[in-house]
């Protein structure tokens, strides 16, 4: 009897290892999937679309992202992990959404920050915001950048709150439906 206990620890050890490494694959991916699109698709031509726009036609992409996401914790086998994966895809395009949308601007209004946005800069930018670190070394200086730099601290906020919950109760849900075993460390 102990044998097979030992083995279905074993199996199940196994499983949840096989399961964390497709996870990490697939997030892997999509970073690099919308990492590769952000640094090489021509989009900071777009001098005759308002920033407006731009951020309605952003904020799109990343709800449907994300519901593209809830649909695939409500039908997975393991939803927390598939939670945690639509967490980090909504993430990835919500920031790089970000980053175009401040790169674009830097090349329409190139004073609206202290520096002028490459790509990498507007990424970096993007993400010190998201992050709340704010080194000071960017900064948006007319009203129109501060708008929309205050719009992303809004929407952060609301991310954190909101999104996170809403994978959080999707998942608690799939998993009471599908009677999934709580992994290691996790509160039933």
């Amino acid at each position: 009897m102990p044998n097979r206990a030992r083995s279905s620890d074993a199996d199940r050890s196994a499983q949840l290892r096989g399961l964390t490494w497709r996870a990490l694959l697939r997030t892997v991916t999509t970073l690099v999937v919308v990492g590769t699109a952000y640094f090489t698709l021509s989009f900071t031509e777009l001098d005759d679309l308002s920033t407006l726009f731009l951020l309605v036609c952003g904020s799109a992409v990343v709800c449907a992202v994300c519901g593209w996401q809830v649909r695939w914790v409500l039908r997975s086998p393991h939803p927390v992990a598939q939670a945690m994966e639509g967490i980090a895809a909504t993430a990835t395009v919500y920031i790089f959404g970000f980053a175009s949308l401040y790169a674009v601007i830097s090349q329409v209004e190139p004073q609206g920050f202290t520096e002028v946005l490459t790509r990498m800069g507007a990424l970096y930018f993007s993400l010190t915001v998201f992050a709340t670190v704010g080194f000071g070394d960017i900064a948006a200086v007319t009203d129109g950048t501060r708008a929309v730099v205050s719009a992303q601290i809004v929407c952060n906020l609301l991310f954190l709150a909101l999104v996170v919950r809403l994978f959080m109760l999707t998942a608690k849900h799939r998993r009471q439906q599908v009677g999934d075993e709580p992994i290691s460390g996790e509160s039933p």
